[in-house]
């Protein structure tokens, strides 16, 4: 499986305005985080089949954060469509779960520096011969589309695919990511947006179930989210930093998007 996703340099400047005179990470003193999470987006957080264990590429990276500022880390889930706004009321101290930094979702949470930068794909049935790209899936009026609402792929379905309108019948409204693609499996819906990581995962899961076609419809980057105001964004920001200069970003790339499979 190839990696799609590319790494964009994230900045210093964070690092430099909360780290300490000798040049390291700020020191948490062991602080509890309550991160909230979805765990339905493989291969960056979801429940692994077999073992029922959470898992995934943001786990390890908040697992190695929280050690090099001393946090402890606390977990619990939540539905994507309640997380942004539980999070920006205080209910929790940090999200997660491949959240794509818009300026509109700036207006209710802070986000921390980008840690991935992603493009969005079209994934389809493998034996999908009907369209071929965004624009004969449009003209096609038969055809469905599933998403999250107020996702990304949502949003690129609306104003990107289809018509502009966010009210379209042929957008199928899912709660969560994996029941859009069981959806596309079962022949319910016949597209699913989805950036690289997942989309390649699933059809490298697939045994050509799946595939994915036509032209990358743009670029997402991915952050963490908090309260308004956290003074926790700083320190994560300085160990992002930390992460992409020492190679640990990489590390994980390699793990989660290209060692480990789906479903094997």
């Amino acid at each position: 499986m190839k990696l799609t996703t590319t790494l964009a340099a994230l900045g210093f400047a964070a690092l430099a305005s909360v780290a300490t005179a000798g040049g390291h990470l700020p020191d948490l003193d062991g602080r509890e985080v309550v991160v909230v999470t979805e765990n339905a987006y493989p291969p960056l957080q979801f429940i692994e089949p077999g073992t029922g264990n959470a898992i995934g590429w943001e786990y390890d990276a908040v697992a190695e954060i929280a050690k090099r500022i001393n946090i402890t880390v606390a977990y619990e889930n939540i539905s994507w469509d309640a997380m942004i706004a539980a999070v920006s009321q205080g209910q929790f101290d940090m999200g997660m779960t491949g959240i794509t930094i818009r300026e509109d979702r700036k207006e209710k949470v802070d986000f921390s520096d980008k840690y991935m930068t992603s493009e969005m794909v079209m994934l389809v049935r493998g034996d999908e011969e009907r369209f071929d790209d965004a624009k004969s899936f449009a003209a096609n009026a038969d055809l469905m589309m599933a998403a999250q609402p107020g996702t990304t792929p949502f949003y690129v379905g609306v104003y990107d695919v289809l018509d502009g309108d966010e009210a379209n019948p042929r957008i199928q409204l899912m709660e969560t990511f994996g029941a859009t693609v069981q959806a596309l499996r079962t022949g319910d819906v016949d597209l699913v947006l989805t950036d690289g990581t997942a989309g390649n995962g699933y059809v490298e899961a697939s045994d050509g179930g799946l595939k994915i076609i036509g032209e990358k419809l743009g670029t997402e980057d991915f952050g963490f989210i908090f309260p308004k105001g956290s003074d926790l964004v700083e320190a994560m920001n300085a160990a992002i930093a930390d992460m992409t200069a020492d190679g640990t970003i990489e590390v994980l790339n390699k793990k989660w998007f290209l060692d480990y499979k789906l479903g094997g």
